[in-house]
C-alpha cells in the first residue's frame, strides 16, 4: 500500500474509517457493495480481501492449514493472519459467517 509521509492522526483515521463503514451499511444488495468495492479498491486490494474472505468459513469449521491451503491456493501465512484475527479481532468475521449462515465449527 502507499505509505504516507506522515501517518494521520488516529481520529481522523478513525473518521474516516466510521464515514466508509456508513457508506457500506447504506448499500442494499451484493451487486451494489461489489460495484463500490471495485470502485475503491485496486485489484490486488481486492483479491486479498476476497482471499482472506475465502478461508474465514473454513477455518471456523477447523480446517488444518494446509488443507485450507490445498484447496484453495491462499498462503499459509494469510491462513494464519486470518486465524488470530477471528481469535483476537473484533467479532467482524464470525458476525458475518453467522448471518450468513455459514457452517461452523461445534467445538
Amino acid at each position: 500500500m502507499k505509505q504516507r509521509p506522515q501517518p494521520l492522526p488516529d481520529y481522523d483515521s478513525a473518521t474516516a474509517l466510521h464515514a466508509l463503514a456508513h457508506a457500506l451499511a447504506s448499500l442494499k444488495t451484493g451487486e451494489e457493495v461489489r460495484s463500490f468495492l471495485e470502485d475503491l479498491c485496486t485489484p490486488a486490494e481486492l483479491e486479498s480481501m476476497g482471499d482472506r474472505w475465502k478461508v474465514v468459513p473454513l477455518l471456523l469449521q477447523g480446517v488444518p492449514y494446509r488443507e485450507i491451503h490445498d484447496r484453495t491456493s491462499v498462503s499459509v501465512t494469510t491462513i494464519g493472519r486470518v486465524a488470530r484475527t477471528i481469535d483476537r479481532g473484533t467479532g467482524g468475521y464470525t458476525l458475518a459467517a453467522r448471518r450468513l449462515r455459514l457452517p461452523l465449527a461445534s467445538h
